[in-house]
């Protein structure tokens, strides 16, 4: 009898031939993805960024990826393949996905990457925070976090921000995969989410930055609030109102293990302190996820929204309130200013990036209607998880209550995601996890991942002509700081400069775009650089870049021609001098 155990455990316990196939396409498809990519030459000259310069074996390799995932995904009766055999396609499809930009250069893409270090380098070099400075300083807590692991490792900073976007988005999928373990028990579809999250996590939040750090948070908080503090709804028959109190109070129902759920409400309420102290928009969504949970009777204590609840009023009129005296929480609030901000002024430019624009929507609108479906087809069999359907739905509140910089939207549909691509599972795979899908059903499965990976790349690249930099925008940027005394003004043609990386508190630094509004013509727009710089009283430095003035045009701001008139116009005029000069940049000192 012994013998027979050892003989049938070691049969389950070797590879099967698809398991090792599976895993040698996932390293081919690396391979071909990574060598495709590190071929690409900087700068990106074309208008839909990288989707159209990367060469054929990048996207042979992202179609191999795709169709080894769907043959280890349909297994057999048994369920899916093994599980290194799937996490190692997911790292996989996270390197491809998420890690190109940093097999076509060594340099950060992106000018917010480069702000947070120089942030993160001010705070450790001040004694105590001051949140007069701007904004970041008024939730400082994940800057100070930075600061404290780049000092005690060693880590060099660049390279930090290069790879930060595979770390976090690692990181979100490990928060995401404990996630959905509480709202499904179908192996298959809990692996297909978190393939779906990667396709559809075209936002591009996943960068060295506050929003990164708070959504992983955010996903934790929500992995607690269903997993350990979840509750069962009050019972239907035989309903009295006095249970409907008990549940307001929290005392319903029984407590199986209330060390365990204390614990875990700690933990809650301290990750909403952190989220609270690091990040201006994630708190809003922690506390509407929570309160739409503990209203449909799925918290086991609802005192825990009105906690998180008065941990961000607290940090808000506290900590914060330097912030909120110059910039009121619904002054810019309305669907109205919201739609143009968040959908109008973003549909503009060349046609290029146009096309880049409709992309992500349609990326977005074919996720969520795949949800839609699955929610359907979810409600029709009985099915339907109705924490998933409110953990969706419920950023959209924020809509019209903050344009956010034009980036609403873009927040919403990241936060929606883990549950968007959940909801889409119930149309992609059978409802029953035990039933393999059919040949027909995995092909389709397979083309809907392989295009959904298509409109990823070009929507998450899409503005590579102006966000990935060059060596000599850096060139020209350190030789910008040596030129400028300290208390000098340093001016860009466009935020996408990489700028305050270093010395973020010596320096005032504006844009062209801050300065002159929509109107960059010479004849308005000269005066007003000119008199700007003219009149700070240590000088100033007007830095020309190739990325920045790219992201002028592409976006229709200005034209090539207009810009370059209002160049020749501001080198000719008393006290300008060419002080630096390459082939991506030009810096001019412009005397007291």
């Amino acid at each position: 009898m012994i013998s027979t155990l050892d003989v049938t455990s070691r049969t389950e316990g070797r590879w099967k031939r698809r398991d090792l196939w599976c895993a040698l396409a996932g390293v081919v498809s690396l391979a071909l993805a990574a060598g495709a990519a590190s071929t690409v030459d900087v700068p990106v000259n074309s208008d839909l960024g990288l989707v159209a310069v990367l060469p054929f074996p990048f996207w042979a390799g992202v179609l191999l990826l795709n169709a080894a995932f769907i043959v280890a995904l349909r297994g057999d009766a048994a369920g899916p393949a093994r599980r290194p055999v799937m996490i190692w396609l997911i790292v996989v499809l996270v390197l491809v996905l998420f890690g190109t930009a940093s097999f076509v250069t060594d340099i950060p893409r992106g000018e917010v990457a480069f702000r947070h270090l120089g942030i993160a380098d001010a705070l450790s070099r001040t004694e105590g925070i001051d949140p007069t400075i701007d904004g970041y300083f008024n939730w400082p807590g994940f800057f100070a976090l930075l600061a404290t692991v780049l000092g005690a490792t060693g880590l060099d900073p660049a390279t930090v921000a290069l790879w930060a976007p595979v770390f976090q988005v690692g990181l979100w999928l490990a928060a995401v995969s404990v996630l959905t373990g509480y709202l499904t028990s179908d192996p298959r579809r809990r692996w297909l989410v978190l393939w779906l999250f990667c396709l559809g996590n075209w936002q591009d939040q996943d960068y060295l930055s506050p929003q990164a750090f708070g959504f992983f948070l955010y996903l934790v908080v929500i992995a607690l609030v269903v997993g350990p503090l979840a509750a069962r709804p009050p019972r239907i028959h035989g309903f009295r109102p006095a249970d409907l109190v008990a549940w307001w109070r929290g005392r319903s129902p029984a407590e199986p293990r209330p060390g365990h759920r204390v614990s875990a409400l700690a933990v809650a309420i301290l990750l909403v302190t952190v989220i609270s102290a690091s990040h201006q928009l994630t708190p809003f969504m922690v506390v509407i996820a929570i309160a739409a949970l503990t209203l449909s009777g799925h918290v086991w204590t609802s005192r825990l929204v009105l906690i998180t609840a008065v941990v961000l009023t607290l940090w808000l009129v506290y900590p914060a309130s330097a912030y909120l005296v110059g910039h009121p929480p619904l002054a810019d609030a309305g669907l109205k200013v919201a739609t143009e901000a968040n959908v109008i002024d973003r549909v503009s430019g060349t046609a290029g990036h146009v096309l880049v624009v409709q992309i992500r929507i349609v990326l977005t609108v074919v996720l969520w209607a795949l949800a839609a479906a699955g929610a359907v087809r979810d409600w029709r069999r009985g099915r339907l998880d109705i924490r998933v359907v409110l953990l969706a739905l419920t950023p959209l509140l924020l809509f019209p209550a903050q344009a956010y910089g034009g980036e609403m939207l873009i927040r919403i549909s990241l936060f929606a995601l883990p549950f968007i691509a959940l909801q889409a599972c119930s149309v992609l795979l059978p409802t029953d996890g035990s039933t393999r899908p059919s040949s027909r059903a995995a092909a389709g499965l397979a083309l809907t991942c392989f295009l959904l990976a298509v409109l990823i790349v070009t929507g998450r690249y899409g503005n590579a002509k102006y966000d990935v930099f060059t060596d000599g925008e850096l060139d020209a940027v350190a030789a910008v700081q040596d030129l400028a005394p300290p208390g000098s003004s340093i001016v860009s043609a466009a935020n996408p400069t990489p700028w305050r990386s270093e010395e973020y508190l010596e320096h005032r630094y504006r844009t062209i775009t801050d300065l002159c509004l929509a109107d960059l013509s010479p004849a308005t727009c000269g005066p007003l650089v000119y008199d700007y710089a003219r009149t700070n009283p240590s000088g100033a430095v007007v830095l020309l870049t190739r990325s920045s003035e790219a992201s002028l045009v592409l976006q229709g701001t200005s034209s090539a021609g207009e810009f370059a008139e209002l160049e020749e116009w501001l080198s000719v005029q008393d006290g300008v001098e060419l002080a630096f000069s390459n082939a991506d940049a030009r810096a001019y000192v412009v005397a007291r």
